[in-house]
Protein backbone atom coordinates (compact mmCIF):
# COMPACT_ATOMS: atom_id res chain seq x y z
CA UNK A 1 0.00 0.00 0.00
CA UNK A 2 1.13 3.49 -0.83
CA UNK A 3 2.90 5.27 2.62
CA UNK A 4 0.50 8.52 2.92
CA UNK A 5 2.48 11.33 3.19
CA UNK A 6 2.31 15.37 4.09
CA UNK A 7 5.25 17.05 2.34
CA UNK A 8 6.36 20.31 4.43
CA UNK A 9 8.55 22.12 2.17
CA UNK A 10 10.06 25.95 1.24
CA UNK A 11 10.29 25.84 -2.78
CA UNK A 12 13.33 25.87 -3.88
CA UNK A 13 15.08 24.29 -6.69
CA UNK A 14 15.33 21.15 -5.10
CA UNK A 15 12.13 21.22 -3.14
CA UNK A 16 10.07 21.67 -6.52
CA UNK A 17 12.29 18.55 -7.76
CA UNK A 18 11.10 16.64 -4.48
CA UNK A 19 7.72 17.70 -4.94
CA UNK A 20 7.60 16.13 -8.33
CA UNK A 21 9.46 13.08 -7.14
CA UNK A 22 6.83 12.32 -4.91
CA UNK A 23 3.62 12.94 -7.27
CA UNK A 24 5.01 10.34 -9.71
CA UNK A 25 6.19 7.90 -7.35
CA UNK A 26 2.81 5.14 -6.49
CA UNK A 27 4.64 3.96 -3.75
CA UNK A 28 3.91 7.39 -1.92
CA UNK A 29 0.42 9.03 -1.22
CA UNK A 30 0.84 12.83 -1.33
CA UNK A 31 -1.78 13.67 0.92
CA UNK A 32 -1.37 17.68 1.17
CA UNK A 33 1.39 20.14 0.95
CA UNK A 34 2.18 22.48 3.75
CA UNK A 35 5.06 25.60 2.76
CA UNK A 36 7.00 27.45 5.27
CA UNK A 37 10.14 30.13 4.66
CA UNK A 38 13.06 29.33 4.19
CA UNK A 39 14.31 29.58 0.67
CA UNK A 40 12.71 32.20 0.38
CA UNK A 41 9.27 34.42 2.07
CA UNK A 42 6.20 31.93 2.68
CA UNK A 43 4.63 33.60 0.03
CA UNK A 44 6.95 32.89 -2.70
CA UNK A 45 7.34 29.75 -1.67
CA UNK A 46 3.68 28.87 -1.38
CA UNK A 47 3.46 30.44 -4.89
CA UNK A 48 5.80 28.02 -6.01
CA UNK A 49 4.38 25.03 -4.54
CA UNK A 50 1.08 25.94 -6.62
CA UNK A 51 2.79 26.54 -9.71
CA UNK A 52 4.81 23.16 -9.51
CA UNK A 53 1.65 21.21 -8.64
CA UNK A 54 -0.26 23.15 -12.07
CA UNK A 55 2.76 21.97 -14.27
CA UNK A 56 2.28 18.16 -12.88
CA UNK A 57 -0.97 18.34 -13.31
CA UNK A 58 -1.78 18.07 -9.56
CA UNK A 59 -3.72 20.83 -8.49
CA UNK A 60 -6.22 18.36 -6.72
CA UNK A 61 -3.43 17.92 -3.81
CA UNK A 62 -4.00 20.71 -1.37
CA UNK A 63 -1.84 23.43 -0.18
CA UNK A 64 -1.60 24.87 3.35
CA UNK A 65 0.30 27.87 3.97
CA UNK A 66 2.80 27.57 7.43
CA UNK A 67 4.80 29.41 9.14
CA UNK A 68 6.76 32.52 8.00
CA UNK A 69 9.02 33.04 10.26
CA UNK A 70 10.76 30.71 13.04
CA UNK A 71 9.87 30.31 16.03
CA UNK A 72 12.97 32.52 18.20
CA UNK A 73 14.72 33.48 15.02
CA UNK A 74 14.95 36.48 12.93
CA UNK A 75 14.14 35.39 9.29
CA UNK A 76 16.86 34.47 7.19
CA UNK A 77 15.94 33.30 3.76
CA UNK A 78 18.37 31.25 1.24
CA UNK A 79 18.33 33.89 -1.87
CA UNK A 80 22.03 33.76 -2.32
CA UNK A 81 21.33 30.30 -3.62
CA UNK A 82 17.64 30.19 -5.19
CA UNK A 83 17.09 33.47 -6.24
CA UNK A 84 14.81 36.57 -5.94
CA UNK A 85 11.62 34.27 -6.81
CA UNK A 86 12.83 30.85 -5.03
CA UNK A 87 12.32 29.09 -8.32
CA UNK A 88 14.49 31.02 -10.32
CA UNK A 89 15.35 29.74 -14.32
CA UNK A 90 12.87 28.28 -15.66
CA UNK A 91 9.71 30.61 -16.10
CA UNK A 92 6.57 29.28 -15.29
CA UNK A 93 2.78 31.25 -15.04
CA UNK A 94 1.82 32.62 -11.74
CA UNK A 95 -0.58 29.85 -10.32
CA UNK A 96 -4.26 29.98 -10.59
CA UNK A 97 -4.89 27.68 -8.00
CA UNK A 98 -4.90 28.98 -4.19
CA UNK A 99 -4.35 27.66 -0.79
CA UNK A 100 -6.86 25.59 0.73
CA UNK A 101 -5.33 27.12 4.06
CA UNK A 102 -3.65 29.83 5.75
CA UNK A 103 -3.07 27.60 8.53
CA UNK A 104 -0.85 24.57 7.81
CA UNK A 105 -0.86 23.15 11.60
CA UNK A 106 -4.57 22.98 11.90
CA UNK A 107 -4.89 22.02 8.19
CA UNK A 108 -2.16 19.41 9.01
CA UNK A 109 -4.30 17.77 11.86
CA UNK A 110 -7.47 17.91 9.60
CA UNK A 111 -5.64 15.40 7.43
CA UNK A 112 -4.19 13.23 10.18
CA UNK A 113 -7.34 12.84 11.51
CA UNK A 114 -9.10 11.64 8.18
CA UNK A 115 -6.32 9.70 7.34
CA UNK A 116 -7.04 5.83 7.97
CA UNK A 117 -3.74 5.55 8.50
CA UNK A 118 -0.68 6.68 10.37
CA UNK A 119 0.86 9.71 7.92
CA UNK A 120 4.56 10.36 7.51
CA UNK A 121 5.75 13.79 7.92
CA UNK A 122 8.26 14.47 5.27
CA UNK A 123 9.79 18.52 5.88
CA UNK A 124 12.53 19.66 3.56
CA UNK A 125 12.49 23.32 5.04
CA UNK A 126 13.10 24.34 8.23
CA UNK A 127 11.44 22.47 10.65
CA UNK A 128 9.07 25.48 12.21
CA UNK A 129 5.86 23.61 11.12
CA UNK A 130 6.55 20.45 12.31
CA UNK A 131 7.76 21.45 15.87
CA UNK A 132 4.32 23.77 16.15
CA UNK A 133 2.21 20.89 15.07
CA UNK A 134 3.55 18.77 17.46
CA UNK A 135 3.60 20.49 20.50
CA UNK A 136 -0.24 21.54 19.57
CA UNK A 137 -0.90 18.03 19.02
CA UNK A 138 1.44 15.64 19.84
CA UNK A 139 2.34 12.47 17.83
CA UNK A 140 -0.99 10.61 17.32
CA UNK A 141 -1.63 9.17 14.00
CA UNK A 142 2.29 9.91 12.77
CA UNK A 143 3.87 7.44 11.61
CA UNK A 144 7.35 8.77 11.08
CA UNK A 145 9.22 12.06 10.22
CA UNK A 146 11.73 12.02 7.32
CA UNK A 147 13.24 14.82 7.43
CA UNK A 148 16.28 16.65 4.98
CA UNK A 149 18.67 18.48 7.22
CA UNK A 150 21.34 18.28 9.34
CA UNK A 151 24.64 16.94 9.11
CA UNK A 152 27.32 15.07 10.83
CA UNK A 153 30.37 16.68 9.34
CA UNK A 154 29.80 19.98 7.24
CA UNK A 155 27.80 22.83 7.03
CA UNK A 156 26.26 24.78 3.83
CA UNK A 157 25.08 28.08 5.71
CA UNK A 158 28.01 28.16 8.32
CA UNK A 159 30.69 25.90 8.47
CA UNK A 160 28.94 24.48 11.56
CA UNK A 161 25.12 24.01 10.45
CA UNK A 162 22.94 22.65 7.46
CA UNK A 163 20.42 25.72 6.32
CA UNK A 164 17.32 24.11 7.19
CA UNK A 165 18.34 23.16 10.76
CA UNK A 166 20.41 26.54 10.95
CA UNK A 167 17.33 28.44 10.40
CA UNK A 168 15.21 27.58 13.39
CA UNK A 169 17.33 25.35 15.56
CA UNK A 170 14.78 25.47 18.32
CA UNK A 171 12.06 23.66 16.52
CA UNK A 172 14.13 21.00 15.01
CA UNK A 173 15.31 20.42 18.89
CA UNK A 174 11.66 19.59 19.59
CA UNK A 175 11.35 17.58 16.20
CA UNK A 176 14.75 15.53 17.97
CA UNK A 177 13.04 15.54 20.97
CA UNK A 178 9.77 14.41 20.36
CA UNK A 179 10.05 10.43 20.64
CA UNK A 180 9.01 9.60 17.12
CA UNK A 181 10.88 8.06 14.64
CA UNK A 182 12.95 10.27 12.74
CA UNK A 183 15.25 9.76 10.18
CA UNK A 184 17.43 12.46 9.24
CA UNK A 185 18.40 12.70 5.68
CA UNK A 186 21.51 15.46 6.01
CA UNK A 187 24.36 16.77 3.98
CA UNK A 188 26.75 13.88 4.47
CA UNK A 189 24.38 12.08 2.22
CA UNK A 190 22.43 15.03 -0.21
CA UNK A 191 26.10 16.15 -1.21
CA UNK A 192 26.96 12.33 -3.10
CA UNK A 193 23.71 13.77 -5.23
CA UNK A 194 25.24 15.86 -7.55
CA UNK A 195 24.50 16.04 -10.79
CA UNK A 196 26.42 15.77 -13.68
CA UNK A 197 26.46 17.45 -17.43
CA UNK A 198 25.17 13.89 -18.56
CA UNK A 199 22.43 13.25 -16.19
CA UNK A 200 21.91 17.11 -17.45
CA UNK A 201 21.01 15.30 -20.70
CA UNK A 202 19.09 12.22 -19.59
CA UNK A 203 16.73 14.66 -17.95
CA UNK A 204 16.09 17.12 -21.21
CA UNK A 205 15.25 14.17 -23.13
CA UNK A 206 12.34 12.95 -20.34
CA UNK A 207 9.49 15.32 -21.77
CA UNK A 208 7.93 18.62 -19.95
CA UNK A 209 9.06 18.07 -16.78
CA UNK A 210 12.34 16.68 -17.33
CA UNK A 211 13.31 19.72 -19.31
CA UNK A 212 11.77 21.28 -16.40
CA UNK A 213 13.74 19.67 -13.69
CA UNK A 214 17.20 20.52 -15.76
CA UNK A 215 16.63 23.74 -16.15
CA UNK A 216 16.18 24.32 -12.39
CA UNK A 217 19.36 22.51 -12.02
CA UNK A 218 21.19 24.95 -14.55
CA UNK A 219 20.44 28.04 -12.00
CA UNK A 220 20.62 25.85 -8.83
CA UNK A 221 24.54 24.90 -10.24
CA UNK A 222 25.58 28.23 -10.63
CA UNK A 223 25.86 28.52 -6.56
CA UNK A 224 27.47 25.13 -6.25
CA UNK A 225 29.79 25.70 -8.78
CA UNK A 226 31.30 29.05 -7.37
CA UNK A 227 30.67 27.68 -3.77
CA UNK A 228 32.21 24.22 -4.45
CA UNK A 229 33.77 24.21 -8.32
CA UNK A 230 30.81 21.27 -8.37
CA UNK A 231 30.06 20.62 -12.07
CA UNK A 232 25.93 20.72 -11.05
CA UNK A 233 24.02 20.43 -7.73
CA UNK A 234 23.34 18.51 -5.11
CA UNK A 235 19.06 17.05 -5.05
CA UNK A 236 19.16 17.14 -1.70
CA UNK A 237 15.28 17.30 -1.09
CA UNK A 238 14.48 14.63 -3.08
CA UNK A 239 17.17 12.24 -1.46
CA UNK A 240 14.70 12.27 1.20
CA UNK A 241 11.52 11.55 -0.77
CA UNK A 242 13.67 8.75 -2.40
CA UNK A 243 14.29 6.99 1.43
CA UNK A 244 10.85 6.84 1.78
CA UNK A 245 10.50 5.47 -2.06
CA UNK A 246 13.55 2.78 -1.70
CA UNK A 247 14.75 2.72 1.57
CA UNK A 248 17.65 0.91 0.27
CA UNK A 249 18.97 3.76 -1.21
CA UNK A 250 20.14 5.46 1.87
CA UNK A 251 22.13 3.49 4.80
CA UNK A 252 21.24 4.85 8.14
CA UNK A 253 22.39 4.04 11.64
CA UNK A 254 20.09 4.70 14.48
CA UNK A 255 22.50 7.11 17.04
CA UNK A 256 21.40 10.26 18.92
CA UNK A 257 21.23 14.14 17.34
CA UNK A 258 21.33 17.49 19.83
CA UNK A 259 20.48 20.65 18.04
CA UNK A 260 23.12 23.13 19.70
CA UNK A 261 20.89 26.10 20.09
CA UNK A 262 23.02 28.17 22.27
CA UNK A 263 25.93 28.79 20.81
CA UNK A 264 25.99 31.11 18.02
CA UNK A 265 29.14 30.15 16.46
CA UNK A 266 27.72 26.59 16.00
CA UNK A 267 24.63 27.86 16.02
CA UNK A 268 22.27 24.44 14.28
CA UNK A 269 24.82 22.35 14.20
CA UNK A 270 23.07 18.81 14.56
CA UNK A 271 25.48 17.04 16.77
CA UNK A 272 25.93 13.33 15.44
CA UNK A 273 27.01 10.77 18.31
CA UNK A 274 28.03 8.67 15.38
CA UNK A 275 30.43 6.58 17.42
CA UNK A 276 28.49 6.82 20.45
CA UNK A 277 30.28 8.48 23.38
CA UNK A 278 27.94 10.14 25.08
CA UNK A 279 25.75 7.16 26.23
CA UNK A 280 22.62 9.22 25.15
CA UNK A 281 19.66 7.29 23.74
CA UNK A 282 19.54 7.06 20.30
CA UNK A 283 17.32 9.37 18.96
CA UNK A 284 16.72 9.11 15.39
CA UNK A 285 17.98 7.37 12.38
CA UNK A 286 21.08 9.02 10.55
CA UNK A 287 22.07 8.93 6.73
CA UNK A 288 25.57 7.46 6.38
CA UNK A 289 25.72 6.70 2.82
CA UNK A 290 24.12 7.03 -0.57
CA UNK A 291 23.62 4.56 -3.89
CA UNK A 292 23.75 7.80 -6.06
CA UNK A 293 23.37 5.74 -9.39
CA UNK A 294 20.43 4.34 -8.00
CA UNK A 295 18.78 7.69 -6.90
CA UNK A 296 19.60 9.68 -9.96
CA UNK A 297 18.28 6.57 -11.91
CA UNK A 298 14.90 6.48 -10.04
CA UNK A 299 15.07 10.22 -10.10
CA UNK A 300 14.90 10.03 -14.22
CA UNK A 301 12.70 7.52 -14.84
CA UNK A 302 9.55 9.22 -12.27
CA UNK A 303 10.59 12.69 -14.09
CA UNK A 304 9.95 10.96 -17.26
CA UNK A 305 6.65 9.48 -16.20
CA UNK A 306 5.31 12.88 -15.65
CA UNK A 307 5.70 14.03 -19.33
Amino acid sequence: MATPVILDCDPGHDDAIALLLALASPELELLAVTTTYGNQTLEKTTANALRVLELAGRSDVPVAMGAERPFARDLAVAAHVHGDSGLDGPVLPPPTAVPASDDAVTFMRSVVEASPRPVTLLPTGPLTNVARYLDAHGGGGIERIVLMGGSIAEGNMTPAAEFNVWADPEAAQVVFASGLDVTMIGLDVTHRAVTTPALQQRLREQGTVGSFVAELVDFFAIYHRETYGWEGAPIHDAVAVAHLIDPTLVTTVNRNVEVECESELCRGRTVVDRWNRTGRPRNAHVGVDLDAGGFFDLLVERVGALG
